[in-house]
């Protein structure tokens, strides 16, 4: 079974950055796509970004685009999300998810595999 466990989150002041990790650990089964989503308090979960096995597609939330980047390294089993010009919307958990297959999806239910969460906190 696999494991995925986010960290770097944190508080950061409007304009800053902040660098995402999430390692996966146990049975990973290759290929496998993995995403970014997010929860703000009160609403439901949202796409943030997602990266196909090999790193070659990468889709972006249009209210993240240009200011985030996702990566992967699959030699380390960790994913990556470089955030950047931070807004004080992007206040939320950020959760790291998996599936199974080399394609990229937006839909969280296309993924059966999910971390914790990650605190991300912009002040004004």
């Amino acid at each position: 079974q696999v494991q995925l466990v986010e960290s770097g989150g944190g508080l950061v002041q409007a304009g800053g950055s902040l660098r995402l990790s999430c390692a996966a650990s146990g049975r990973t089964y290759s290929p496998y796509a993995l995403g970014w989503f997010r929860q703000a308090p009160g609403k439901e979960r949202e796409f943030v970004a997602a990266i196909s096995w090999s790193g070659g597609t990468t889709v972006y939330a249009d209210s993240v685009k240009g200011r985030f980047t996702i990566s992967r390294n699959n030699a380390k089993n960790t994913m990556y999300l470089q955030m950047n010009s931070l807004k004080p919307e992007d206040t939320a958990v950020y959760y790291c998810a998996q599936r199974g297959g080399a394609i990229a999806y937006t839909r969280s239910r296309e993924y059966d595999t999910w971390g914790q969460g990650t605190q991300v906190t912009v002040s004004s």
